[in-house]
């Protein structure tokens, strides 16, 4: 399991805003360093894995459970 060095809770937040911040965040962290994002929108399956793959970046892990999503992003500069 990757050690998580940001966590990003988009709870309750309607898409695109969980996809828009997770880029945001992105930008700001350090390569090699790891973000978890929490969305519970539905549409957030087809964004946030999508995005971070077309940025280079290297998705972890993405889980859910019932219809909260948890997505682990290792961001590559």
């Amino acid at each position: 399991m990757a050690k998580i060095d940001y966590t990003l809770n988009m709870l309750g937040d309607p898409c695109p805003y969980p996809a828009m911040a997770s880029i945001d965040a992105y930008d700001k962290m350090k390569n090699g360093e790891t973000i978890e994002i929490i969305s519970d929108c539905p549409q957030s399956i087809n964004s946030i894995p999508v995005d971070a793959k077309n940025r280079g970046h290297k998705v972890l892990e993405v889980n859910q459970d019932g219809p909260t999503f948890r997505y682990v992003v290792q961001v590559v500069k």
